[in-house]
């Protein structure tokens, strides 16, 4: 049984996961983050489902790319229960997570990564990366997909599906995912665990992609400080 978290972006999600199917799954929303929130839903979900912490056999944790203090506390809040209960974690990749929405052999994934950038990698139907994730504009994305055909996979409400207007890829197949990944997330650590592939929760570690991510935070945290 796998009990994942996703905090990475404005919709948080809850999922409990067993045996190929979700058993729950509870969204949260908060304006000041999640943080204060996390525990307690928990708390809730579990016992809702009648499920003990003990009966856990897996803590998995969305890793990001995502916001930055939300990647934080979803894998601080993973790695605090697995290691209070002796358990194995794991972390997924949410460009992996979407890529478990398709349907397709070729799946190219893609999230906003704001300032005008974008999160992307290219996935097979096995959750295998064949192209790695990256940052980058969407256009030079686009420029890098050489395969004959792809099916794109995005957040729903995403604005990505008319920016293939004009491109060989406007015919191509898309999919609008649920923003709540737990669900997906649980999926594939389910997955990995098959595969042996559970980690110590010392192990986890975030996904940013783009590195300088935590550097931007903490610069924005100092000018907003000094701005106070």
């Amino acid at each position: 049984m796998v009990l994942a978290v996703d905090t990475t972006s404005e919709i948080a999600s809850l999922a409990l996961h067993r045996d190929g199917k979700a058993l729950a799954e509870r969204e949260l929303h908060s304006t000041e983050g999640f943080a204060h929130l996390i525990f307690p839903a928990i708390e809730q979900l579990l016992k809702s489902s009648g499920v003990a912490l003990n009966e856990i056999d897996c803590f998995a944790a969305a890793s990001g790319p995502g916001s930055f203090t939300g990647v934080r506390v979803g894998l601080a809040a993973v790695k605090g229960l697995a290691e209070a209960t002796g358990k194995p974690a794991a972390g997924i990749s949410n460009l992996r997570a979407l890529s478990s929405f398709g349907n397709l052999p070729v799946r190219a994934v893609v999230l906003d990564a704001r300032r005008g950038d974008v999160f992307t990698a290219v996935y097979n139907a096995e959750q295998q990366m064949t192209q790695p994730e990256a940052v980058m504009k969407f256009s030079a994305w686009l420029e890098s997909l050489h395969l004959p055909s792809y099916e794109f996979i995005w957040p729903n409400g995403a604005p990505f599906r008319s920016m293939l207007l004009g491109t060989r890829f406007d015919e191509m197949p898309s999919i609008e995912a649920p923003r709540a990944l737990a669900k997906a997330i649980a999926f594939c650590a389910e997955i990995d665990g098959q595969k042996g592939q559970w980690r110590d929760p010392v192990e986890l570690d975030a996904n940013y992609v783009r590195r300088s991510d935590a550097e931007l935070f903490w610069r924005d945290a100092c000018e907003l400080a000094r701005k106070k």
